[in-house]
C-alpha cells in the first residue's frame, strides 16, 4: 500500500480545493511570481498534488470554487497546514510570508490581526506543536 492510499478521497479533494485556493490567491494580481511558483510547487508536493493536476488547476482555476472555512476550527486547521507548509523546507522567506499574509486574510482573519496570527503560527510550528496544541494556542 502506498502512502497516498492512506488518505480518503474526501481528504484528497479538500487538499486539491485548498491548493486551488492558494493558486487563486497567487493569481490575484494576474501573475505568479517566481517566489509564488516555488511556494506552489512545494505545496503541491506536500499535498500530493500531481504535476498534471497542478497544470489543470492553473489552466482552469475558475472551475475550482473557493470554499473558505465556515468554522473557527476549520480556519485554524488550514492555518496550521499553511504554516507547516511554509516551514516544510525550513525556509520562511519574505515572499512566502507575504503570500501567507494574503492566505490568512482569505481564511477570514481580520487584517489588523494578520501579523500577530502569523507570528503566533510560526512560534507554534517552531516549537513543534501538533495540530491540537496549535489550535488550542489560539483559543
Amino acid at each position: 500500500m502506498s502512502f497516498s492510499d492512506l488518505y480518503t478521497p474526501g481528504f484528497k479533494s479538500r487538499n486539491r480545493d485548498h491548493f486551488a485556493a492558494i493558486i487563486r490567491i497567487a493569481l490575484a494580481d494576474g501573475i505568479i511570481s517566481k517566489e509564488e511558483e516555488s511556494f506552489i510547487n512545494r505545496t503541491a508536493i506536500n499535498l500530493e498534488i500531481e504535476d498534471s493536476e497542478v497544470i489543470e488547476i492553473k489552466a482552469n482555476i475558475d472551475s475550482y470554487p473557493i470554499n473558505p472555512p465556515a468554522t473557527e476550527q476549520s480556519r485554524l486547521e488550514r492555518l496550521y497546514d499553511l504554516s507547516r507548509m511554509v516551514f516544510a523546507d525550513n525556509i520562511a522567506d519574505e515572499a512566502e510570508k507575504n503570500l501567507l499574509k494574503r492566505l490568512v486574510i482569505g481564511l477570514g482573519f481580520t487584517v489588523d490581526k494578520v501579523d500577530q496570527v502569523i507570528e503566533k503560527s510560526f512560534l507554534e510550528i517552531s516549537k513543534g506543536s501538533d495540530e491540537e496544541e496549535f489550535i488550542a494556542s489560539f483559543r
